[in-house]
């Protein structure tokens, strides 16, 4: 007898383990960014001084985001290749190793030179594993979605940056809590060494979700990409470039109020570690309702709409936003944080994922989307607390030139958007038809 084929899971059930797995894998690349806004300045680079160290810490940041590109193009080609699903099975696995992995490392007081070269090395291995999930995770809620739901059932795998965000913050927070000594002694490596756990939760739920149907014709068609990037280069090169500016917004927004806001309040300011912490929870968690909900009224009125109403909103708000931190006042300080990485963040961020998705043709969409977020977070989103904090030091320790710069991103993107086509209710297969078509008209002429 035949073996019965197994149910194909719902979209809900989909959209929930993209969800879970991508806040896991976010929650180990976030904790890097907190721990260096308040720990690898003090333990890994304290042979230099106070300003040298930080930047030093911040550039070690820099480095993973430098090599989410080559994690992008390595997954995303053997996603479009052989599947989705196997690729997200092991980013994950790289993701849990290498920052277990930190949570062991010596400090430079211990091994020298060698304890900075080797978060490098760990760094970049974040960088990579996180470089090829992204592109995974948002196909395979997209991918099994209904196409009238597809705004709200993608942006489950946009819940993992503020739901990691969220457990990242959470976990130096109640780290936080310890004495000084402990914290830095033993209290930040728990919250590294708890990644272990939750990696072992997150191959759980993934092993369980099947391969996407969108893969799963393109297969049956036997049309898989023998060179995914080349043929995307050759097809959609404007739309990866335009969906590049579109990055730029959301990238800088969610870098710089939970990595450099966070060290600027806590260094440079000198307010409670607790305040700053508390708020970015507060942020994130608000991000985490306002994802799924700006996705999924994207459904409602278009993708480039919700988006837009994000992306003018940080560009209003810069200045002001800016003028409240500067004040000192813990409530204005705790607000800004919420405001920006749960109302400005959560709004731009929601309706990406099926927009972005429902750019790019099945064939090469895995290395499309992946191609699209890593090169452009290299600028967007890794170099933002770099800039930030030059732009700071050259304006005396203000923070008008950073919201210029803020302006400034914020009409990139909304000029990018500005001449992408609106992709609500698009056929994912579409953009082959199309190509078919054109390609039939050039034969009879």
């Amino acid at each position: 007898m035949p073996s019965p084929v197994p149910a194909r899971p719902s979209p809900r059930r989909v959209a929930l383990a993209s969800a879970v797995g991508a806040t896991i894998e976010w929650y180990d690349f976030f904790l890097y960014g907190t721990a260096a806004g308040l720990v690898f300045d003090k333990l890994f680079f304290n042979g230099l001084d106070g300003p040298a160290a930080q930047f030093a810490a911040f550039g070690t940041f820099a480095v993973g985001f430098l090599a989410r590109p080559v994690g992008g193009f390595l997954f995303g080609h053997f996603g479009d290749r052989v599947g989705r699903k196997k690729m997200l099975l092991l980013t994950l696995v790289i993701m849990g190793v290498g920052t277990a992995a930190i949570g062991l490392l010596p400090s430079y007081d211990t091994i020298g030179v060698w304890a900075p070269v080797l978060l490098v090395v760990l760094r970049v291995l974040q960088g990579i594993g996180v470089g090829g999930e992204y592109g995974g995770a948002v196909l395979l809620a997209v991918e099994y979605a209904p196409p009238e739901r597809r705004g709200f059932f993608g942006s489950f795998a946009h819940i993992g940056v503020p739901g990691g965000l969220v457990l990242a913050s959470g976990a130096f927070w109640l780290a936080g809590l310890l004495p000084d000594e402990a914290f830095l002694g033993w209290g930040w490596r728990a919250c590294f060494l708890a990644s272990v756990v939750l990696l072992a939760v997150g191959a759980y739920i993934r092993l369980q979700v099947m391969e996407t149907p969108a893969f799963a014709r393109v297969q049956e068609r036997r049309e898989v990409s023998r060179v995914p990037l080349g043929d995307l280069l050759r097809a959609q090169p404007k739309r990866l470039l335009l969906g590049m500016g579109t990055r730029y917004i959301e990238g800088f927004t969610f870098n710089f109020f939970s990595v450099y806001l966070l060290a600027y309040v806590v260094t440079n300011l000198e307010l409670p570690k607790s305040l700053a912490l508390g708020g970015v929870m507060a942020g994130a968690a608000l991000g985490v309702v306002l994802v799924p909900l700006t996705g999924a009224l994207s459904d409602r009125v278009g993708r480039k709409p919700v988006y837009r109403v994000g992306a003018w909103l940080a560009l209003v708000v810069a200045f002001p936003a800016a003028a409240l931190v500067q004040s000192e006042n813990p409530v204005a300080v705790f607000v800004v944080f919420v405001l920006g990485l749960g109302v400005l963040y959560g709004t731009v961020y929601g309706p990406l994922a099926a927009f972005w998705s429902e750019l790019f043709d099945t064939r090469y969409r895995y290395t499309a989307l992946s191609t699209l977020y890593q090169m452009s977070g290299v600028v967007a989103s890794g170099f933002t607390p770099l800039i930030a904090a030059w732009l700071v030091a050259r304006n005396d320790g203000s923070l008008w030139l950073v919201a210029g710069y803020n302006v400034l991103v914020a009409a990139v993107s909304l000029v990018s958007a500005r001449f992408l086509p609106e992709t609500r209710g698009r056929d994912l297969d579409e953009s082959v038809h199309e190509e078919r078509a054109r390609h039939a008209e050039t034969v009879a002429a």
